[in-house]
């Protein structure tokens, strides 16, 4: 009620009922006997851009799927989404092939879903309805439960019929080879990474995809998943200095004095080290955050992978070390890693390992990063599943 005393919320909201009609969502039907209609609500949000401004207001209606009922309105739920690795891999190719590199975002992605269930959604708020009719769904709708699916085996569907085949190692990766050329596209939900060798078949596939479902062409690379792009001489850079300026200053250590390591030096936490936190969640939300924030950061790899283990009854020395890792991100929040222009494309990969290095359960931690020449893809900090009885063991399990 209150978004509706604001023009803008409005025209928002009468945009996104305009795209379900001419999307054709639903039919307006009586309830049938027997049947429950699910009901709905409108979500609002001012999308920004990279550097805060606004972009735009967007109106979402969304069915409320937590009441939806297994084997009745939804059978399968899983769908996949683009690894962090890949898209990375992506970058670094792109890099070295000297590509460009494009970004797509699809209008409405998850009403272009069929739906195979028989669901009814009552009538949304703020559209008149005399006649007490209720809307079958044709197609699927933000909330429903299989949404991503139905909409991610849509795409898929469309692009093998485009000519491209979907990668057995990422199935949101998907490849067009020929002789001469490469085109990749790489899919996270709605939002589309294009890039390869050939420009006539990247301007070909996005008429056809703007056709088939609409887009947004949102040109050149440069903000993708909270990941911020930077053209270089010398390869392309990606940071995610806005998501750090926003942990730091929601945890009060934006001009906080820098450490000079990610953790104490010889730090060596335990379980029932410390005080019990009174309020655990925000030791848990800031480890998340982190654990995103290494999507760019291979330094702080160890220390997030070392402080995840606490998640359960994290105390006042969980706290400390977590305070310390705040300050080291403090000092170096504009970090990126460039992925390099390349000659060549040789993939080298380092391994090391802390043989029994917990000292709870004596396991070891293992340490890896894969290079694509001279660009870091992949990297991880993990804690192995068994105890190694040997330091050369637990090099082989690193190395494995």
């Amino acid at each position: 009620k209150e978004a509706a005393a604001y023009p803008n919320w409005v025209q928002a909201m009468n945009t996104e009922i305009e795209a379900l009609r001419a999307n054709n969502t639903w039919t307006e039907v009586d309830l049938p006997h027997g049947k429950k209609a699910i009901s709905s609500k409108w979500v609002y949000k001012t999308k920004l851009k990279a550097d805060g401004s606004l972009e735009r207001y967007k109106a979402r209606l969304v069915i409320r799927g937590n009441t939806q009922k297994e084997g009745i309105d939804y059978n399968e739920t899983f769908s996949p989404v683009v690894k962090m690795t890949t898209i990375r891999t992506i970058i670094a190719l792109a890099a070295a092939r000297k590509w460009p590199l494009y970004q797509l975002d699809v209008n409405n992605a998850f009403l272009h879903g069929d739906l195979h269930e028989e669901v009814y959604m009552k009538m949304p708020e703020g559209i008149l309805n005399p006649n007490n009719k209720v809307c079958k769904l044709q197609k699927s709708l933000y909330g429903l439960k299989q949404a991503s699916r139905q909409w991610h085996s849509k795409l898929a569907d469309f692009l093998k019929n485009q000519g491209y085949s979907q990668s057995k190692n990422d199935y949101s990766l998907f490849l067009k080879t020929s002789d001469q050329h490469m085109t990749m596209v790489a899919v996270y939900v709605d939002d589309i990474l294009l890039t390869g060798s050939s420009t006539a078949e990247i301007q070909n596939l996005k008429q056809q995809l703007h056709a088939s479902f609409g887009i947004k062409d949102l040109g050149h690379l440069h903000y993708f998943l909270g990941f911020e792009v930077c053209h270089l001489p010398d390869g392309i850079s990606l940071t995610q200095r806005k998501f750090t300026q926003e942990l730091l200053k929601s945890s009060g250590h934006l001009h906080a004095k820098p450490t000079a390591t990610p953790l104490p030096l010889n730090c060596k936490l335990k379980a029932d080290e410390g005080v019990p936190l009174s309020d655990p969640t925000v030791y848990r939300t800031y480890i998340g955050k982190l654990n995103f924030l290494s999507n760019t950061r291979p330094d702080i790899a160890f220390a997030v992978q070392t402080l995840s283990q606490f998640m359960q009854h994290p105390t006042s020395s969980h706290m400390a070390a977590l305070e310390h890792l705040l300050k080291y991100i403090s000092g170096t929040s504009g970090q990126s890693i460039l992925l390099r222009g390349a000659d060549s494309l040789k993939l080298t990969a380092y391994s090391d390992s802390d043989w029994a290095s917990c000292p709870i359960s004596r396991r070891s931690v293992t340490g890896y990063i894969d290079l694509l020449d001279k660009s870091p893809i992949s990297w991880k900090s993990k804690k192995q599943s068994t105890i190694a009885r040997s330091s050369a063991e637990a090099e082989y399990r690193a190395m494995a």
